[in-house]
């Protein structure tokens, strides 16, 4: 008996080590991995989300992540191909498509793909002006990501997207683009406005034309000016007298004098009967007696 209880107990040792053995070669892959399985030192499959077995003691698996990484690339100081110093940085969108290039090819592909995005990133700076990296960002978006595609490509990562996030620039040459933007607004409001008054004195000359050949217009406009400066409740009335009304009256003068018939000529005769009085001598005095001792 104590022979069959030894033989039991070593079956059940023997079951429970098979099970702890079993256990220990089971993986399970997310839905969002890839493994990479190794036996013996050599890639033996790629293994798909789920429950996997592997050979205990000779089996290996790294698991491979198949999600979009967004990685950020730290600021990087460089000058421009019109001598400015500018910071730029920017943030690279990639992920693995072939999970067995990233672990065999590479040792890192993270930290790789981070140096090759900053070193594509100072060079995209040198070769590219002040006016490109503040205005034409997509270009320059594109040339990036052909940079860093090209050597991720060997290494299994697809790079989806790379966007310049900011571009710093000194203090001085911001000063200097402020001054410029200001200088740039103050000709285009000078040029419309003169735009403005150009428009304005030709309507201005068409109006004129029109009230040469009905004086009764030019009348008109004055009684509604006149109405438009009293609604505005001031206390002074200003009344201007156009320099157009007065040559209205010096070509209807001669006209109504004409309608009055001949004047009476001239003769002098009230001219001579002033003279008269003027030059007539006064009253003689009587003369003073002398005064009486």
């Amino acid at each position: 008996m104590d022979v069959l209880y030894l033989i039991i107990a070593w079956l059940g040792a023997l079951v429970v080590l098979a099970g702890l053995v079993a256990a220990s070669g089971v993986r399970v892959v997310t839905q969002f991995e890839k493994g990479v399985v190794f036996r013996l030192g050599r890639v033996r499959a790629v293994r798909e989300p789920g429950m996997r077995m592997l050979i205990p003691g000779v089996d290996k698996m790294r698991k491979v992540s198949m999600q979009v990484v967004t990685m950020p690339v730290p600021a990087q100081e460089g000058i421009t191909r019109d001598n400015v110093t500018v910071r730029v940085d920017a943030v690279v969108y990639f992920r693995v498509i072939d999970p067995q290039r990233a672990i065999v090819e590479v040792q890192d592909y993270l930290f790789a793909i981070a140096q090759v995005a900053q070193t594509s990133l100072r060079s995209i700076i040198g070769k590219s002006e002040l006016d490109d990296l503040l205005s034409n960002r997509e270009q320059l978006n594109r040339g990036l990501e052909i940079m860093i595609d090209n050597p991720a490509l060997g290494w299994g990562v697809h790079i989806d997207r790379v966007e310049i996030k900011d571009v710093a620039l000194p203090d001085s040459m911001k000063r200097s683009m402020s001054r410029q933007a200001e200088a740039e607004r103050e000709r285009r409001a000078r040029i419309i406005s003169a735009e403005g008054e150009l428009q304005a004195s030709k309507k201005l000359a068409e109006a004129a034309s029109n009230m040469s050949h009905a004086p009764a217009a030019l009348q008109l406009r004055f009684l509604e000016t006149v109405v438009q400066v009293a609604a505005e409740k001031n206390s002074t009335l200003v009344l201007p007298f156009p320099v157009e009304l007065l040559r209205f009256l010096e070509r209807a003068t001669p006209a109504a004098a004409d309608h009055a018939g001949p004047e009476t000529p001239d003769t002098g005769d009230d001219d001579v009967a002033a003279l008269e009085q003027v030059t007539q001598p006064t009253a003689e005095l009587p003369e003073a007696q002398p005064d009486e001792e």
